[in-house]
């Protein structure tokens, strides 16, 4: 068990749930618009929110923006460690700082002395586009173990400056660098891992890499938090990381609806079915498994843990809950039938 740290009032690590995380991509210095779009967040079921901080103007906007939100808070720093100690002084609830960028010894020195006097945990955020140099050297790419050693190092010179309060991320865009040095980090270390896989892409790309690199991970008991990086409104990220951790047991809230892919004895149009079903539960957040089949034969059986569910057959289907078969109606009602047996649930 990895060891436990609080951003805010959220646990992370520790045997706590797995949470889940976002970036605004608003200018930060713009309040109004930051604040706009991490109620946003939040209402979509985000935990945590994370701000780009690049110059002193949006240090300062961090304490207003923190006065009217729910989340807690995280300041994105890179290059100038002045800004991560304006954000503790504005009341940032967590600061991610870059090993490949920060700079000195004594800059590190200074935030980690600013962050222990607040409480306020640090993430050790490397990222496979500005690794250390000498590192580059040594291994000649990016690789998992360069990205595990550039992060380690910098654990070290925390830990000699009397700071522990760590949460550790390796991301890279190669989906098996990343999950390897995050293997790598599992087996050397016991601070919660933060999980991603950056630059990830538009949707279409973006959720397959996440699902792959974060969701692959979780399935194998990594990871205490993450996010999803989408080159899309950053609401997105947040239906996508609710689906990884369904996907990977780990979160029971909401339907899980399962489909069958059709086959040829398929008589109806399972397709439009399903989607009409997914649309029509968009809103429920009942922790159950709501099964669309497509053949009354065997779609039951298949579908035997399902809650609740239907079977398409020839001008008639079934509406069956946990295979067994509760009755039978025409085509025209089966997604009618269906909610009405999830309505007694």
């Amino acid at each position: 068990m990895t060891k436990q740290i609080h951003v805010g009032t959220v646990a992370i690590g520790g045997g706590a749930p797995v949470v889940i995380q976002s970036m605004c991509n608003t200018n930060t210095a713009d309040v109004e618009a930051t604040v706009e779009q991490i109620l946003a967040l939040e209402k979509a079921g985000c935990e945590v929110a994370r701000v780009a901080v690049p110059d002193m103007e949006a240090a300062r906007a961090v304490g207003k923006i923190r006065s009217r939100i729910h989340l807690p808070l995280v300041a994105d720093i890179h290059f100038d460690y002045k800004l991560a100690l304006q954000c503790v002084d504005s009341g940032i609830d967590k600061i991610r700082i870059n090993p490949g960028n920060i700079g000195s010894e004594e800059r590190v020195k200074a935030v980690a002395t600013a962050c222990r006097n607040q409480g306020i945990p640090i993430r050790i955020g490397v990222n496979g586009g500005s690794l250390e140099k000498s590192l580059l050297r040594k291994y000649g790419a990016v690789t998992a173990e360069a990205l595990a050693e550039s992060a380690l190092g910098q654990v070290r010179l925390l830990n000699k400056f009397d700071f522990d309060d760590i949460c550790i991320s390796v991301k890279s865009s190669s989906v098996p660098t990343t999950m390897k040095a995050y293997q790598l980090l599992h087996e050397r270390c016991s601070y919660p891992l933060h999980l991603g896989v950056t630059e990830a892409g538009t949707p279409k790309m973006g959720i397959m890499k996440s699902a792959m690199g974060i969701g692959g991970l979780l399935c194998m008991g990594i990871g205490d938090t993450f996010r999803v990086t989408l080159t899309a409104d950053p609401v997105e990220e947040i239906a996508v990381a609710k689906d990884i951790l369904k996907a990977a047991g780990l979160r029971k809230e909401g339907v899980n609806l399962i489909a069958c892919p059709t086959c040829g004895r398929t008589k109806i149009d399972l397709i439009a079915i399903a989607d009409e079903v997914e649309r029509r539960l968009a809103g429920c957040d009942k922790p159950i498994t709501v099964a669309v089949m497509g053949c009354v034969v065997n779609g039951p059986g298949e579908a035997s843990a399902a809650d609740v569910g239907i079977a398409g057959g020839n001008g008639e289907g079934l509406v069956f809950s946990k295979g067994q078969v509760l009755r039978k109606v025409s085509q025209e009602k089966l997604v009618d039938a269906l909610m009405e047996e999830i309505e007694k649930l």
